[in-house]
């Protein structure tokens, strides 16, 4: 027999308490004791339809809407292990008669189930990014803004005195350009990354990367923070670094000179000398 016998679908979980929500006010739903007390044909049903070796005890029933009920089996499957049979049965207005509707698996507390969907662009992580790999980003992404492109635009912008990075940003061919949005997450990124100064490298370095003669400058606000490593046997090099970063390659860690020991002059030596 298959994991799933043949007419046997899926459906969510069933919640106790029901309620029927409607634009206005939420409306109770009435226990139908026809429904609820139909646990022997929901049974015959369920045997029927998946055989007696696969229904286990009895766990209750509960009503879903008005006229419909659903009653609950353990699942001795080995394959589906703390899941339930779930036996979805129906009254019709008026019907002194319950009818069976459905017959579908439905997983418990214990049972072992997929993960819930996360989007593709929630589940994407630094470094995922591979060769030839594409990664589109949103029209309406909150880290960049809208850049001026062309001299035209710029006239736009002629009565802005004096006009600063704060206020305007030339996008030299780039349609958006970083949002103070998009810089500020990366600079809180970037300080508590591994060129930030609560790294075990810059805790124990002698004097901070703003000092450093290998530090490249960084223009408009984010220079005021980070610059660019320069130093090929530095710990960051071609990296961005936080102003307050360290290592041991700083420039102004200089070689001491070795100190020159003057020869000693043992006494013999001297005697032979005064006779020479």
């Amino acid at each position: 027999m298959p994991f799933l016998a043949p007419g046997v679908h899926w459906m969510p979980r069933v919640r106790e308490n029901r309620r029927v929500t409607t634009s206005r006010t939420p409306v109770e739903i009435k226990p139908d004791p026809l429904l609820l007390d139909a646990q022997a044909l929901a049974r015959e049903a369920l045997v029927d339809e998946v055989g007696s070796e696969f229904v286990g005890e009895y766990q209750g029933s509960a009503m879903d809407a008005d006229r419909i009920a659903t009653h609950l089996f353990v699942c001795l499957n080995p394959a589906y292990l703390g899941w339930n049979w779930a036996v979805v049965l129906v009254r019709a207005s008026r019907a002194k008669v319950a009818t069976v509707n459905d017959v579908v698996l439905m997983p418990g507390e214990q049972a072992l189930t997929a993960p819930a969907w996360v989007p593709w662009a929630e589940r994407i992580q630094p470094g995922d990014l591979g060769v030839g790999d594409i990664l589109p980003t949103p029209a309406d992404d909150k880290r960049l803004v809208a850049g001026l492109t062309g001299e035209d635009e710029l006239e736009g912008v002629a009565s802005l005195a004096p006009l600063t990075p704060g206020q305007w940003e030339l996008g030299l061919g780039r349609a958006r350009v970083l949002s103070p949005v998009g810089r500020d997450e990366a600079a809180l990124r970037w300080h508590a990354g591994e060129t930030g100064p609560q790294t075990a490298m810059a805790r124990n370095a002698a004097h901070e990367c703003s000092t450093c003669g290998f530090l490249v400058t960084l223009g408009g606000p984010v220079g005021q923070a980070f610059g660019i490593c320069a130093n090929e046997l530095g710990a960051a090099d071609g990296r961005v670094v936080s102003l307050d970063f360290g290592c041991g390659a700083h420039s102004e860690i200089l070689v001491e000179p070795p100190v020159e020991l003057e020869a000693a002059v043992l006494p013999d030596e001297a005697g032979d000398l005064g006779h020479s």
